[in-house]
């Protein structure tokens, strides 16, 4: 059990890690080669890069989860939770930073890879989060550009 509780702090690991990776997750980014099963269960927070092999089953309801997938990315489209969903321009930039991180840190030949060829796996790349969460970022965004109470926002998008 790696990360299980993390509410803050960075992650680095070069290989596959086992079961139950970043369980409990609140904060704490992640980054490793591969998952075993039970990983990323329970998240309320943080995000987790899987550059590989994984066999996680999502059950968090405040994740942000990134994963290379191992062929070409399908039609985007509004996912459901536990599948990967299209990536915006600001997932395009943090995944970037995290996989150069992730190369530097530990001297990652999987995160080399990648990088060599970074418009060609950056195609790989999926994002899992769940519906209501991304529903309840939105409107705290729109609040926030629209000066309105984030507070009423968020209660509104979640009962909605």
């Amino acid at each position: 059990m790696i990360g299980y509780g993390a509410t803050a702090g960075e992650l680095f690991l070069r290989g596959v890690v086992g079961e139950r990776f970043c369980v409990r997750n609140s904060g704490a980014l992640a980054v490793a080669e591969g998952v075993g099963d039970h990983g990323c269960e329970y998240m309320t927070g943080g995000r987790v890069v899987v550059l590989g092999f994984h066999r996680p089953q999502l059950r968090g309801r405040h994740v942000r989860r990134y994963r290379l997938r191992a062929g070409p990315a399908r039609t985007p489209g509004e996912h459901r939770d536990g599948r990967p969903g299209p990536l915006d321009a600001d997932d395009a930039a943090f995944l970037r930073d995290a996989v150069e991180r992730q190369a530097a840190e530990t001297g990652s030949l999987v995160a080399a890879d990648l990088l060599a060829d970074w418009n060609a796996a950056l195609a790989r790349f999926g994002k899992i989060m769940p519906k209501d969460y991304k529903r309840v970022l939105s409107a705290t965004q729109m609040a926030e550009r629209e000066g309105l109470d984030v507070n009423e926002a968020v209660m509104a998008a979640s009962h909605g």
